[in-house]
């Protein structure tokens, strides 16, 4: 995947290490390429609801965990893990620190440049999760079969030579109660950010990586490891970008001979925008 990029910050998210989605393989390799100062693992990185009734633990999701083990080890990265709704089994220990580079918690507050952000899962403001977990679990089970779905889907639409298409998210945004659900999440989550007096949130949990103003406040979302593949990443200088896996592998994958030309188009617009100035946010309108 390239020369190593080193950031401040690498935030990641919705990992879901368990269940059949799991891009565990591609987090481990992205997190082999670019090390920071500071990762946040912010919620849903273990998904305990998946390995109650179906989900099996891999090596590959191990294999994870030593990822982020040699990162404290060889480069005194500082890891915060995020309580979030898949992996609120960790209700029972948190907060807790073990040593001076790993702590889980529920919230926290990153400084960055000038700037303060509220760091959480964002599940905080979902009630159908806190109140009533039957229909959370439900709705969990209807997501895992559109990925079911999508998979096979999707290996025909590759053996037609068609791009990647996403059920899940276009579902998304064509239910008009899932578009009102996010853009509520997204302005309750940037009132909490005022109220605890922070210049903006970052936040995962609705899949959908975003870097926006809202009202003054600056959302961000990492997005997730089961579709979109994305982190957000902080420079040194105090810039935010959104980075994507996918994009990357686009980046170093051979041309095949009959579509050289077009190959070489894509790969000069990700070398540009991958590794240092990010991505456009806006990255849904490519699986239209």
């Amino acid at each position: 995947m390239g020369d190593t990029t080193h950031f401040r910050t690498i935030i990641i998210s919705d990992l879901h290490l368990g269940a059949g989605g799991s891009k565990a393989e591609e987090v481990t390799s992205f997190l082999k390429s670019y090390t920071c100062k500071k990762l946040i693992l912010n919620g849903d990185i273990i998904d305990a609801w998946q390995l109650k009734k179906y989900g099996v633990w891999k090596r590959k999701h191990t294999m994870f965990f030593k990822r982020v083990l040699k990162m404290i080890e060889d480069n005194k990265t500082k890891v915060i893990y995020i309580r979030g709704n898949h992996d609120d089994f960790l209700d029972q220990i948190i907060p807790l620190r073990l040593g001076k580079h790993f702590q889980i918690r529920k919230d926290y507050i990153l400084n960055s440049g000038e700037k303060r952000f509220y760091v959480t899962h964002g599940d905080v403001f979902d009630s159908i999760t806190t109140h009533l977990k039957w229909l959370a679990y439900l709705g969990d089970m209807g997501y895992t079969f559109l990925l079911w779905v999508n998979k096979f889907y999707n290996r025909y639409r590759e053996w037609r030579g068609l791009s990647y298409y996403s059920l899940s998210q276009r579902v998304k945004q064509s239910v008009k109660m899932a578009v009102n659900y996010m853009t509520d999440f997204e302005e309750k989550l940037t009132e909490l950010a005022k109220s605890r007096d922070c210049d903006g949130v970052i936040c995962g949990h609705i899949h959908h990586p975003a870097i926006r103003d809202i009202d003054g406040i600056k959302y961000m979302n990492s997005g997730d490891w089961v579709e979109t593949l994305s982190a957000l990443v902080e420079d040194f200088d105090g810039n935010w970008s959104l980075l994507y896996y996918d994009q990357q592998a686009i980046a170093q994958k051979p041309a095949k001979p009959a579509k050289i030309k077009d190959n070489v188009e894509n790969l000069r617009v990700v070398e540009k925008q991958v590794a240092f100035t990010g991505l456009p946010t806006n990255r849904n309108q490519r699986y239209l």
